[in-house]
């Protein structure tokens, strides 16, 4: 690389400045040498000296004052940068300093601020997240590592099919959570897999088909009512995603029956998910979709839970550049995601 792209900008523009006037100088002087009558007024030696002293002086004076603006003019610019140079993750709560005039400089400071305040935001919740995952990974650890303990002080007295189911709630629960911090892990990536035009309908239909196929007759009762043709744009494996969440949440909750409905709404898909639970109070319907939070009736209900798949579910619904809410209804929760129609698909198709 050439020394010039080592030289600051101060430099830069002192040499260019310098350079430009020297330029007029020479022209100024060439243009009266050109026009001069005969014989010259400057003939002698001493007023040609006195104008090349002169124009050096003025190339001088313009290399020193153009120095001296830049300097002025760069100085947020290194107040900027100086701070930056201070700030680690341990004190990311400091700010540059913003310039008094409103001006460019003043623009880049601000947005330089906005960036610190994302990033910190962002260790912030990587730190929480990275909190919640070791609570969570400790607790069936610890209930293996009873098991095993109590069964080792007592082999003979041990029941060791008991023991082994009891291990194997542990490492499902276990391979569940794993597999939830795989999927966030992707999803905050931006890892997304090929979108294909698939029908809302007939995905959900697979689904419930294969969920009735792999568990026997619950206590719930599953109702289905679907439109024909409610075409999304978005990932199989996703969107299956997204259903068994909410499909496992609002079994989990249900008194009797959960109710999906696929249909167009407007301009939108939209996957509703309705169980006749207890609900969830207005105050804490954003709360549940929060990672590692579980209200008090979901502890109550499976202990075992993470508290990860309505936080999974969201940002799969936002992925797909759509929406999910739980909306008003005279009884239970209902889980809303909504879609936008594939572009180039004509809006009365159905």
């Amino acid at each position: 690389m050439s020394a010039w792209h080592h030289c600051s900008v101060k430099t830069r523009m002192t040499i260019v400045a310098s350079a430009v006037m020297a330029l007029v100088c020479t022209f100024a002087t060439l243009l009266l040498l050109m026009g001069a009558p005969r014989p010259p007024l400057y003939g002698s030696a001493a007023v040609l000296a006195g104008l090349i002293g002169g124009s050096l002086l003025l190339v001088a004076a313009t290399a020193l004052g153009t120095y001296w603006m830049m300097s002025k003019t760069l100085k947020p610019v290194c107040a900027i940068s100086g701070k930056l140079a201070t700030i680690r993750p341990s004190n990311l709560s400091e700010r540059v300093p913003l310039p008094s005039h409103d001006d460019e400089f003043k623009e880049l400071a601000q947005s330089t601020n906005q960036t610190l305040e994302r990033v910190q935001a962002a260790i912030q919740q990587q730190l929480r997240f990275a909190s919640d995952t070791s609570h969570d990974l400790r607790n069936p650890l610890a209930a293996m590592r009873t098991e095993i303990e109590e069964a080792l002080i007592e082999p003979e007295e041990t029941d060791w099919g008991e023991t082994g189911g009891k291990l194997l709630e542990s490492v499902e629960r276990l391979q569940d959570l794993v597999t939830n911090l795989l999927e966030l892990s992707r999803l905050d990536a931006g890892t997304i897999g090929q979108y294909d035009l698939l029908n809302l309908a007939v995905l959900v239909d697979g689904e419930l088909d294969h969920r009735q196929h792999d568990r026997q007759q619950g206590r719930v009762r599953v109702v289905r009512r679907f439109s024909s043709g409610v075409m999304v744009h978005g990932e199989r494996i996703g969107l299956e995603r997204l259903l068994h969440n909410l499909l496992d949440n609002a079994e989990r909750h249900a008194r009797t029956s959960v109710t999906v409905t696929v249909e167009h709404r407007g301009d939108v898909a939209v996957l509703e998910i309705h169980d006749d639970g207890s609900g969830v109070p207005p105050e804490q319907r954003e709360l549940i979709f929060q990672r590692f939070t579980r209200l008090q009736d979901a502890r109550a209900k499976d202990s075992g839970g993470s508290g990860l798949g309505l936080a999974i579910a969201r940002q799969i619904a936002e992925a797909h550049g759509g929406t999910l809410t739980i909306e008003d209804s005279s009884c239970g929760a209902r889980f809303v995601a909504r879609f936008p129609r594939p572009v180039g698909l004509p809006a009365g198709t159905r």
